[in-house]
């Protein structure tokens, strides 16, 4: 596995994002066929058919064990077996980067009656714990990382010490997969049904759906689950897609019969399996045990989050914009983890804060000063920072005087303008088409203060259960 000879070498944030929200699926539905008696032949080939890496090699000093299984979920973005015309026609990119730019951690209830999967953004601000490289043998210090280049720099070792060494949750396996089988096994399947109730188009990766009910095959697929330009969400409305496809593909899996029908579980098993690496310890036997104790996995028994955000945009001397995670509401979802607690448990009790269509971390702002007040334009930018959005944090001088502050939005982004509003007490919403994903907050005399949101789901940590997966939008 290439490796980054500079401890702070950061993968390209051009290439092609890995999408294996599939082969967390297809691993359910292994567990899930041998549990039935009918795939134990099946289960006890995969030994022979995924690469083995080794983890969890002389690590020391690790957390203290929890209750039921931790998978960490790494992808990779290799596609050396998709055609060229196949990259052009869905617009894959040229050669692989090696990134790591999706990972989640799985978690398998103690009673193997639950899944809880728990994204961590790649552009996560991370700390590395002091850590040999495995190539040259020299030692390097802990220091700041996006937390996706701990690939590059140390491989699955690295990756899992710094998850380990952020989360304190002790992660019992490791499964590293690429998207290259990714549309082949769709297609395998049948398709997968998602819905959106508002039209998603990404110039990036040619998505374009309209609202309404879809089965995407194979290369929709791979366009659903890559977009990050479909709306001012940027990675985290992708994160919240992937949540949303493997919701889906759960849902697929466990009501098609194909878990029952060897045939097509076999043609399942065979597109997806070239492209897994495992650590040595997560084999057969294991597979049986855990597939035994799962005969009611349904959706309903999964759940889905991202890591709660609590500041956008945090910037690191040498590395550049990084997310910053709520250190409150973080801590409460890794203890539930290690706990063995549903992820809603580690929900505060509500406050008395108004829920909005989209979480302000997903929402890009600029203001500017139209109140012709010195300063009121830079308090207006930091009020709006404190209550989430992601502002650019330089203020500017508007060419307009209004006395009414003023939300200018695209329309494409009305959902967002929604909720931008929401938090300016008084403010107007003018449509504005062209503006682009980020909008414009023209300040006005009038300004008083911002008042706190919260987002429905998605950045704002926000769990959702499998069965409860409805229209996007």
């Amino acid at each position: 596995m290439p490796r980054s000879p500079h401890p702070r070498r950061r993968p390209s944030r051009r290439r092609t994002r890995p999408r294996w929200a599939l082969r967390l699926a297809t691993t359910l539905s292994v567990v899930v066929l041998a549990s039935a008696g009918i795939g134990h032949s099946v289960v006890t080939t995969l030994d022979a058919d995924i690469a083995r890496v080794d983890p969890f090699k002389d690590m020391k000093n690790r957390p203290r064990a929890g209750h039921g299984m931790n998978v960490l979920l790494v992808g990779t973005d290799g596609r050396d077996r998709i055609g060229e015309a196949e990259r052009q026609r869905y617009r894959l990119g040229g050669a692989p980067c090696h990134c790591t730019d999706t990972i989640m951690i799985v978690h398998i209830s103690e009673d193997r009656e639950r899944a809880s999967v728990v994204s961590l953004p790649r552009d996560s601000y991370a700390d590395t714990p002091p850590h040999t490289d495995d190539t040259t043998g020299e030692h390097h210090r802990g220091h700041p990382v996006r937390i996706n280049a701990a690939y590059a720099e140390g491989g699955p070792r690295l990756t899992v010490r710094t998850v380990e060494h952020m989360t304190r949750v002790k992660i019992d396996h490791y499964l590293e997969v690429d998207f290259t089988s990714f549309m082949k096994t769709v297609d395998v399947l049948g398709g997968v049904k998602i819905c959106t109730a508002q039209p998603l188009r990404d110039a990036y990766t040619g998505l374009n759906l309209a609202a309404g009910t879809h089965t995407l095959h194979g290369g929709e697929a791979l366009q659903y689950v890559r977009s990050r330009h479909a709306d001012a969400s940027s990675d985290l409305g992708r994160m919240k897609r992937q949540q949303r496809f493997l919701a889906a593909l759960v849902e697929r899996t466990t009501s098609s019969g194909i878990l029952f029908n060897p045939l097509r579980f076999r043609d399942v098993t065979r597109a997806v399996l070239g492209s897994v690496r495992a650590d040595r310890g997560f084999g057969t036997d294991e597979l049986i045990d855990l597939g035994r104790a799962m005969r009611n996995f349904s959706p309903s028994s999964s759940e889905f989050m991202t890591v709660p955000i609590g500041q956008m945009g945090f910037a690191v001397k040498g590395i550049g914009s990084t997310l910053k995670w709520d250190p409150v509401r973080s801590a409460r979802v890794f203890q539930a983890l290690r706990d063995d607690r549903p992820l809603s448990s580690a929900k505060p009790r509500a406050a008395a804060v108004p829920v909005v269509e989209v979480a302000p971390a997903a929402i890009h702002v600029q203001v500017e000063n139209g109140s012709g007040t010195d300063g009121l334009g830079r308090r207006a930018d930091t009020a709006l920072a404190g209550a989430g959005f992601r502002t650019s944090g330089k203020p500017v001088t508007s060419a307009l005087r209004v006395s009414r502050t003023v939300v200018q939005y695209d329309p494409r982004w009305d959902r967002s303008a929604r909720s931008l509003a929401a938090a300016l007490p008084g403010s107007e919403l003018r449509a504005v088409k062209g503006l682009g994903a980020t909008l414009k907050v023209i300040v006005g005399a009038g300004f008083g203060d911002v008042r706190k949101v919260r987002g429905q789901d998605g950045a704002g940590g926000g769990v959702v259960r499998g069965d409860e997966v409805g229209c996007e939008g």
